[in-house]
């Protein structure tokens, strides 16, 4: 899902729109398999008696939380957007409660991105991006292809400057 046209100001076009990366589902999806398989388990294992069916309620249990870890993980991810426009860039997540932030281009000072040899494999990182504005530093975590996104940012700043 793409960020919503109309929060560009006029004249203002989106150069890079990103979600997380899919690193970010990694911790609930592993425990969801792991509740699954372990549900799986003890279905087919588990013989009549009281504490089979203590064992299958609990796995029940986990297979919900998990499921619903995974899914509050999920409408995270949707409501999560990086943005970098023409203007400025734009990070917003957030369903009930939203938070913001906005960086005009003009006020960025310096732009870096960390990986670590596992996120160089998959193509995430985290996004440093230094600026003039009271906030000083914002960290993006799990970006997608963050040297990419840091040579966007840099050629849109270029433009700014030529234009």
């Amino acid at each position: 899902m793409a960020y919503p046209q109309k929060l560009l100001n006029p004249g203002e076009e989106a150069i890079v729109d990103l979600h997380p990366h899919w690193w970010f589902f990694v911790k609930e999806a592993l425990f969801l398999i792991i509740s699954l398989a372990l549900a799986i388990v003890v279905a087919l294992t588990a013989g009549d008696g009281s504490i089979a069916g203590v064992l299958t309620w609990i796995t029940i249990v986990l297979v919900i939380i998990a499921s619903l870890r995974f899914a509050l993980r999920w409408v995270s991810w949707v409501t999560t957007y990086f943005v970098v426009t023409t203007d400025r860039v734009i990070f917003r997540t957030g369903v009930i409660s939203r938070r913001g932030i906005e960086i005009p281009l003009g006020r960025v000072n310096n732009v870096l991105f960390n990986q670590s040899l596992l996120e160089r494999l998959i193509g995430a990182g985290d996004l440093l991006i230094e600026s003039g504005g009271e906030s000083g530093q914002q960290t993006f975590t799990d970006v997608r292809n963050p040297d990419r996104v840091q040579n966007s940012i840099h050629a849109a700043i270029d433009g700014l400057r030529n234009s």
